[in-house]
């Protein structure tokens, strides 16, 4: 199988820049502000996280971006445009926003969900479905198979991908986000934070993320901002810097003492060369699968099905007495994308057992994999960028046929 790769332009910011200027929120009766003196620049085309303990003022701060919640002093622009001489209204069908547990109509299907915001903005019906299928795709929902749903009847985390196709449907310039994930288990949680860095890397929206998991925030941002009480920022930097030399022993605390390993999430599997294994289509005869096996040391393949998504593993000794390629092998179990980070991809491993995570596109086609080769090498590879040569010792052997591929 021969590697191909596209170098493709980046496409440009759709986003706008933020400014929160002294910014507060008095909650009426209360003595002490929910957000104290706040001042925070956002840059046009940036994901920035804020990340603190639960109370500390985040939503607060971000709701007052959209008007959800008025300031009771100081000044916020978008794109230049003082917010609060915008009309609320006005300044929310401009602003997506996604909360946790998606916040779906229920009596609505998936396509009317969607389609809210441009409705109020009075789009013909037409432009509207067609708005409606785009969005639909975008975040990798078959929109023959979904429109006509309701909420009820999707999974957590396909609710959290409709609910962030109705934030985007208006093509807003500003995006805000609100724990979006926070209710879906571990595994579906991963999957839609690749997701977003997929749709973000292709969008290039403003987008402001709330979240009180740091390693979420490692994870998403372009730069965090760390808060304590009231909002205070106690660091706002990049997250490699944050990792390297947090502003203190607060910040110290969210980073925790896996500051090493969380390095991984700063690197993506895009990052990394590919390895290969041989691939056989599922439609392909057992002795094409036996020839494209025999002589390896590792005698292991991949069976694609007819649209080039990873099925199943297969070794000679599952093709020995086999007349199809079909319904053979070891099912392929957690897969990983070009977005994942190196830390997922690691996790994968573990949780594999193996050592080797398949790679596959936004559609689900077979790119290659990650061994446990590809980490050491890069980890090593990095000790020697930052003048730490004392990495010795022979890389772990690949797994033999008697092992997970």
């Amino acid at each position: 199988m021969t590697e191909t790769t596209t170098t493709e332009q980046a496409p440009e910011i759709s986003g706008v820049d933020i400014v929160l200027d002294h910014v507060s929120k008095v909650y009426p009766g209360s003595k002490d502000p929910a957000v104290d003196d706040v001042s925070l620049e956002i840059a046009a085309g940036e994901l920035v996280v804020l990340v603190g303990p639960s109370g500390g003022g985040k939503t607060t701060t971000m709701r007052m971006i959209n008007r959800l919640i008025e300031p009771t002093s100081g000044k916020i622009t978008i794109g230049g445009r003082d917010a609060l001489s915008i009309d609320p209204d006005e300044l929310r069908r401009g602003i997506g926003y996604s909360i946790q547990q998606a916040g779906l109509f229920p009596h609505m299907t998936v396509a009317k969900n969607i389609a809210t915001v441009p409705a109020l903005l009075h789009w013909d019906k037409k432009k509207v479905r067609a708005r409606v299928e785009e969005m639909l795709d975008l975040v990798g929902l078959d929109p023959g198979v979904y429109a006509s749903r309701y909420p009820r009847q999707l999974s957590g985390g396909e609710q959290q991908r409709v609910g962030v196709a109705r934030a985007l449907a208006a093509d807003p310039p500003v995006l805000l986000m609100d724990e979006p994930f926070g209710a879906v288990d571990p595994i579906t949680r991963g999957l839609l934070q690749d997701e977003l860095m997929h749709l973000q890397a292709e969008l290039r929206k403003t987008i402001v993320f709330v979240t009180h998991d740091f390693n979420e925030a490692v994870k998403l941002g372009d730069r965090i901002a760390v808060l304590g009480p009231r909002s205070t920022i106690m660091q706002y930097d990049t997250p490699s810097a944050i990792l390297a030399a947090p502003a203190n022993e607060t910040v110290e605390g969210f980073v925790g003492s896996g500051a090493a390993l969380k390095q991984l999430t700063l690197d993506r599997v895009r990052d990394v060369k590919l390895s290969k294994r041989p691939t056989v289509s599922i439609t392909d005869s057992v002795d094409t699968a036996r020839a494209a096996l025999e002589g390896r040391k590792n005698p292991w393949g991949i069976v694609l099905d007819e649209r080039r998504r990873p099925a199943a593993w297969v070794s000679t000794r599952h093709l020995a007495h086999a007349s199809s390629l079909r319904g053979i092998g070891v099912p392929v179990g957690e897969i990983v994308s070009p977005q994942s980070t190196l830390q997922d991809a690691l996790e994968a491993l573990l949780e594999e057992g193996s050592a080797t995570a398949i790679v596959a596109g936004r559609r689900g086609e077979y790119q290659g994999v990650v061994t446990i080769d590809t980490l050491v090498r890069h980890l090593a590879s990095m000790r020697e960028e930052y003048g730490d040569d004392d990495s010795t010792g022979e890389l772990p052997a690949v797994p033999d046929e008697k092992s997970a591929p």
